[in-house]
């Protein structure tokens, strides 16, 4: 043993085969085989989208000028300004899909599974289907990196995912162009999303949070909620543009520089125009001590239906 002693050279023997026994970082992103459906955290199987949040926002739409609780900044609220709802008729809009940040939110039936390495019998990625405009989405569990900045960008971006507990955390990069709302502000193509997918019993919780560098001052968070359906029906989403409205050619449906529309939600509901321009601040609960003293617009006569 050349002087050492036993005991010593046990110690050290055994440091070494914890350390080769150790996961690499790779195999640490993964789930041990069978582990989420074991635990009943597998988020695979049939949802149907649960409507008692947003509600207004999500189905009928956003009206038009509603930028509450939107950390947005001046580009985002002119972008927002200037939309016109006349867009979505435009043949290259009509068959546009959602981001994969923003397409949970849809009227959407939502179908996950898993692919599987049939060597290691580990989850490698899982898939997701939303019934609107047949969104899928692949979410890499291997450990794999994100591409360069420079790789395509897609409606779906790039994901990648890992167990924290018993959510599963998705990271996506990579994306078009989209929405932050469906009233005309915008999300860029520079912005990251992070989605976290728990599974309570036959319900799912989905949160999205969305940096971006372009359009937001602060992180945006917004949930989702779905219930088990197994035997919930999802149909094809056929979608083919056509020319819906006729307009003289080249001329693009937009409100730059007046939207005669803007202070008709405000007054509406009674809100300050202020804050209806949304801003990080309004996100805040002390900023209702601040719209005690901001000027209010008319509210619009009520409309009574002749009998």
């Amino acid at each position: 043993m050349g002087g050492k002693s036993p005991g010593k050279f046990a110690w050290i023997l055994g440091l070494l085969l914890v350390l080769v026994a150790l996961p690499s970082r790779r195999a640490a992103a993964q789930a041990p085989p069978g582990w989420a459906a074991a635990s009943g955290e597998d988020p695979s199987g049939d949802w149907s989208p649960r409507f008692d949040e947003d509600w207004e926002e999500r189905i009928p739409g956003p009206e038009i000028g509603d930028y509450l609780g939107l950390p947005i900044n001046s580009a985002a609220r002119l972008r927002g300004d200037s939309w016109d709802a006349a867009m979505i008729e435009l043949p290259e809009d009509q068959c546009r899909q959602h981001g994969s940040d923003y397409g949970w939110r849809g009227p959407s039936q939502l179908h996950i599974w898993q692919e599987v390495d049939r060597a290691t019998q580990r989850v490698i990625a899982y898939h997701t289907h939303l019934s609107a405009y047949g969104a899928e989405q692949t979410i890499w569990m291997d450990g794999r990196p994100h591409p360069p900045d420079y790789a395509l960008h897609t409606w779906q971006g790039f994901s990648t995912g890992e167990w924290d507990g018993n959510t599963l955390v998705i990271t996506t990069t990579h994306l078009k162009e989209n929405w932050i709302r469906r009233n005309g502000i915008p999300r860029s193509d520079l912005a990251t999303a992070r989605v976290h997918l728990l599974k309570h019993g036959d319900y799912l919780t989905v949160t999205v949070i969305v940096y971006d560098p372009v359009y937001l001052t602060e992180p945006f968070v917004r949930t989702t909620d779905f219930m088990y359906n197994p035997q919930g029906q999802m149909a094809p989403w056929p979608c083919e543009p056509v020319d819906e409205v006729d307009r003289p050619e080249g001329v693009v449906p937009s409100h730059v520089g007046a939207n005669p529309f803007l202070d008709e939600f405000p007054a509406r509901y009674g809100i300050p125009p202020e804050a209806a321009r949304g801003g990080a601040e309004t996100m805040y609960p002390e900023y209702q001590i601040k719209m005690k003293d901001m000027k209010r617009l008319p509210r619009p006569a009520k409309v009574v239906p002749n009998r």
